[in-house]
């Protein structure tokens, strides 16, 4: 997210592409959709991976917190390091790299090469999503440069609530190497179509990352960056292991654990709609609310999960309300710098990257040394601080719309 324009109407002096714009445009969500699909697919395969490469769920857990990590220092690192060249190729190779990750993880016949695979991985994704949200704006005309943005983020929030469970779908039909084989494939699809529908993008300024933490001594800035700290450990703390918790706590088969994802992911996509609309007017309302609905759901899944009936409900509300965390935290770190948003951008990817590392890192110790079932406490613990936070931090306040008459 490092390239996010320093205004709505995008630079003047931009280049005009040489393709029509809109194809281009979905090329990059589709970008966005696939890196953080093939980030978080050890999710929905944890049981089968372990047991295939012979380690415990926990560690198995790992390949997420390792891709995570090494995505969150790619994507501020990567932009300064390409320098001046040209985006378009930049992005072919940044999905080469993922593609090749993917692969490597379908093969793995043990866990170090599965840790290999899933570094290459990280850098494609911390890459990519660095590079490619920030070119949107270059390929439509100046009016359109708001749509076409939230359209490459929406290739982000729909990964985040549709890509599991299509790959745990996808992993119990035929297997947990074939969902990384479909991600290869997938990862091929938009190499090509980013080939053929993207003209030449010339790198327009860069941000070093030294300036980038300067924008952190903003406290509104730093409240959204905590915030999302906190909402993102939380949640992917207790999501990284919920295949393990719904058959513990429910009882249920590896083909309703693929359905309740299915039915979280449907849920999420509609959270992602409503919290955007309601993020635009009041991004601290909106995520107080996103906050309570998270926490009180991840802590009573133990609880009031114990049938597929309950477990059902209870994962729509968990959809709903995480579904709208990237498009409501997003909103609020470009509201709190409107002057810096692609420095801003590439805080947000570092911390978001970092804190679903970490969440599946905390996880992981929590469930091998306490219990699975114990990772939902750890999580709603974790999303009740990003609560106090969000209640107690600045924030910033959208611009009113302009008012015909008046000045």
């Amino acid at each position: 997210m490092t390239q996010v324009q320093e205004s709505s109407g995008g630079r003047a002096d931009r280049p005009a592409p040489r393709r029509t714009g809109w194809p281009g445009v979905a090329a990059l969500a589709l970008g966005t959709f696939t890196v953080v699909t093939s980030e978080m697919l050890p999710v929905g395969l944890l049981t089968p991976m372990g047991r295939s490469l012979g380690v415990p769920e926990g560690v198995a857990g790992l390949t997420l917190t390792i891709t995570g990590l090494v995505a969150a220092l790619s994507a501020p690192a990567l932009v300064p390091l390409l320098g001046r060249a040209d985006r378009r190729r930049a992005l072919c190779v940044l999905v080469a790299v993922l593609v090749v990750g993917n692969l490597g993880a379908a093969w793995a016949p043990d866990f170090a090469t599965m840790v290999v695979a899933r570094v290459l991985v990280g850098v494609g994704m911390g890459g990519v999503w660095a590079v490619a949200a920030g070119l949107a704006v270059r390929l439509v005309p100046a009016k359109s440069a708001g749509t076409a943005t939230s359209l490459v983020f929406s290739g982000i929030a729909v990964a985040s609530v549709l890509g599991v469970p299509a790959g745990t779908y996808l992993g119990d039909l035929a297997g947990w190497r074939t969902a990384f084989l479909a991600a290869a494939g997938l990862g091929a699809v938009v190499l090509v179509a980013a080939a053929l529908l993207l003209p030449r993008l010339p790198a327009e300024r860069t941000v070093p990352f030294g300036g980038a933490l300067r924008l952190t001594r903003d406290p509104r800035l730093r409240t959204g960056l905590l915030v999302v700290a906190f909402l993102v450990t939380g949640h992917f703390a207790a999501y990284t292991y919920i295949r393990p918790v719904l058959e513990d706590v429910s009882g249920v088969g590896a083909g309703a654990i693929g359905v309740l994802l299915l039915v979280y992911g449907i849920a999420g996509v509609a959270g992602n709609f409503l919290a955007g609309a309601g993020a635009a007017r009041s991004p601290r309302t909106t995520l107080l609310v996103i906050g309570t609905v998270l926490a009180l759901t991840v802590a009573a899944l133990p609880w009031l999960g114990g049938s597929p009936a309950l477990a059902a409900v209870l994962m729509v509300l968990w959809g709903l309300g995480y579904g709208g965390v990237s498009v409501s935290t997003q909103t609020w770190v470009l509201l709190a710098a409107p002057g810096a948003r692609e420095a801003a951008s590439s805080l947000f990817v570092g911390v978001f990257n970092a804190a679903i590392a970490l969440g599946a890192l905390a996880g992981g110790l929590v469930a091998d040394g306490v219990g699975v079932t114990a990772v939902t406490v750890t999580g709603a613990a974790l999303v009740a601080g990003a609560l106090v936070t969000t209640a107690a931090g600045r924030a910033p306040v959208p611009e009113a719309p302009a008012v015909p008459g008046k000045t």
